[in-house]
């Protein structure tokens, strides 16, 4: 058991680790780095070149990180800390510890008098119910924590829905409360000494699957209209639903995580930034039975009509594997708009598409200004995917005539093997797709279909193997050439 942290503490934040990727996939890694080194050229710089602000400069070994869009006052430090167990909580893996937790945040939080507190969860296993965070707070697990999300639904109360969804994500009415929730706060941490937070999920998994779910699943962890969040350095597994979901937020870090739920697991996501700006996601591991990261913007109409933006995104150094989903998805729900983009060295594998840009018609909205860039992949299915929602819409009152507009998305540096068909560019029916480029991609070993398949698409490639569709032939600009 640790020693019980004095009331004036003022711990610093551990130095954050990199990621543990499994030995199978490391050995991949080492592999197709070795393919990449004969095609990529220099990575892209920081987005500090297209927003102004934000990023760290490159170390020497060209790991830039964008870790500078938090900027919580305290930089991690806070006036008083205590161990949950002083609250009473006991970490046998049986007892309900969900008081403990509430009264643990309301208690530090009134001792800090808005100095900002700490709450250290100690080695044991921790079970609780859903508890929210204040502004200025750490929640802080040690090595050996495991926080069990409880396995009663009570304890996962009911909220409303975000309003640019306008009901539940799955089901109509309310949704349940994230496990780990926060709304309208600012400067708050979630960090560690690699402990982890496992939602159980398993028992909201049956529900879905037995179509028994009454309400929309929650998240792992929620923080709304909120920022400077930092987010590192712990395992988070087995989600109810999306993993981390920051929404209407800004100055989110995402950094060091490794992210875990079983393959078929239904709708698990990663990481999805919604409706926020400034948001770094670097150096995770994520298996998923769902995008490994997706970045949305509301649903239909009630995105359309709230019109929050996800914008200057930085996705980085990611890797990971999810064979239904996508590596890095950009949409379906994206009506309040996504712009200003990069996603960089990524490694995808045994999953059905690398990177993936989706909409449908209602959704309205804009993708616009993305980069995606030095992107390896191993068995997947379809490296490349722009595609047609299926149908799937908040209610039968969206606007028909909403159309996204695709534009200025820049594709280059792709290494792919063992592949299963080549890129497939599908526009919404009426929507406009412009101003997309493919350069320096070489997509080998493509066992069913290595003809593109294209569709109301339209741009340029260069240095492109296997030859593109005809859509994608026209090279007489040097916009993409040279971008």
């Amino acid at each position: 058991m640790l020693p019980r942290a004095n009331a004036n503490a003022n711990a610093h934040e551990p130095t954050p680790r990199p990621c543990r990727v499994p030995v199978a996939a490391a050995a991949a890694l080492l592999i197709a780095s070795s393919y990449l080194a004969l095609t990529y050229l220099a990575a892209a710089a920081p987005l500090a070149a297209l927003i102004g602000h934000g990023a760290a400069p490159a170390s020497r070994d060209s790991r830039s990180s964008c870790a500078g869009f938090y900027r919580g006052g305290s930089s991690g430090r806070r006036a008083v800390s205590a161990s949950v167990e002083e609250f009473g909580a006991v970490g046998d893996g049986v007892t309900s510890n969900t008081a403990a937790f509430r009264r643990a945040v309301a208690v530090l939080d009134a001792r800090a008098a808005g100095r900002g507190a700490r709450l250290e969860v100690p080695p044991g296993r921790w079970v609780t119910g859903s508890f929210n965070l204040t502004s200025r707070f750490t929640l802080f697990l040690h090595h050996g924590a495991i926080l069990l999300g409880s396995q009663d639904p009570e304890e996962w109360p009911l909220i409303a829905p975000l309003p640019s969804y306008g009901r539940g994500r799955e089901r109509l009415g309310p949704r349940h409360i994230s496990l780990i929730h926060g709304e309208g706060l600012n400067d708050v941490v979630i960090t560690g000494d690699n402990g982890t937070i496992d939602g159980q999920g398993r028992i909201w998994w049956d529900l879905w699957w037995n179509r028994t779910l009454n309400h929309t699943r929650g998240h792992l962890i929620e923080l709304v209209n909120s920022t400077n969040i930092m987010i590192s350095n712990i395992t988070l597994r087995n989600s109810p639903f999306w993993t981390v979901h920051p929404v209407y937020c800004r100055n989110v870090v995402i950094r060091n995580l490794t992210v875990l739920a079983p393959l078929n697991a239904p709708n698990t996501d990663g990481i999805d930034p919604d409706s926020s700006s400034e948001v770094c996601i670097e150096d995770c591991y994520i298996e998923s039975g769902d995008d490994l990261v997706a970045i949305k913007s509301g649903w239909d109409q009630y995105g359309i009509s709230v019109g929050k933006p996800s914008s200057n995104i930085i996705i980085q150094r990611v890797s990971g594997t999810t064979p239904t989903c996508s590596g890095v998805g950009l949409g379906s729900e994206m009506s309040g708009g996504i712009s200003n983009v990069i996603v960089r060295d990524l490694h995808i594998w045994n999953s059905a598409q690398a990177v993936r840009i989706k909409s449908d018609v209602g959704r309205g909205g804009y993708i616009t200004n993305i980069t995606i860039e030095n992107i390896s992949m191993e068995k997947v299915k379809v490296p490349i995917r722009f595609s047609r929602g299926a149908d799937d819409h908040s209610d039968d009152r969206y606007d028909r005539s909403a159309l996204p507009r695709i534009s200025d998305v820049r594709i280059r540096n792709v290494v792919g093997v063992d592949l299963q068909r080549a890129p497939i560019l599908e526009a919404v029916h009426g929507a406009v797709y412009e101003g997309i480029c493919f350069r320096n991609v070489s997509l080998r070993v493509i066992r069913r279909q290595d003809r593109w398949q294209c569709e109301s698409v339209y741009g340029e490639a260069h240095d492109v193997f296997p030859a593109p569709c005809e859509e994608f032939r026209r090279n007489g600009s040097s916009w993409c050439g040279h971008s």
